[in-house]
């Protein structure tokens, strides 16, 4: 399956943390992210991430479009509901796109554990009918 990965700055670290508590989920699949958030997910887990450019100059807008091309099976976008700045990804265009498409979304640790579990027992199996 494909999980795609976005964080607000302020919630970078935290993505890092999940990805290394959840790395031998992750490793059985192909992962995306926006280049920053990428980065730091590989430096810390050493997984193959494909990363898009930078999320303020549409990194968010190219995995988005992977969404809509039924190319992503599960977002998780750690956002920061109180601080997000304008130079940040939009989180509602991608809460938009994955309603349309019925893409499984995670915008907080909570949420995206219980994907990445649900992801693991092979509870995600239908978005395969959808590719």
């Amino acid at each position: 399956m494909n999980v795609a990965f976005i964080a607000h700055d302020t919630k970078k670290i935290l993505m890092q943390n999940l990805c290394i508590a959840y790395r031998s989920i992750l490793a059985k699949h192909t992962l995306y992210a926006t280049e920053t958030t990428g980065r730091l997910i590989e430096e810390a887990t050493s997984l193959n991430i494909h990363k898009m450019i930078a999320g303020p100059i549409g990194g968010e807008e190219q995995i988005g479009a992977m969404v809509e091309q039924n190319q992503i099976d599960l977002l998780v976008f750690l956002r920061d509901p109180g601080g997000a700045r304008r130079s940040e990804p939009d989180i509602n265009k991608a809460i938009r796109l994955c309603d349309i498409h019925n893409v499984p979304l995670a915008t907080n640790i909570g949420s995206a554990e219980v994907l990445l579990k649900s992801l693991d027992r092979g509870d995600l199996e239908w978005r395969e009918m959808y590719r």
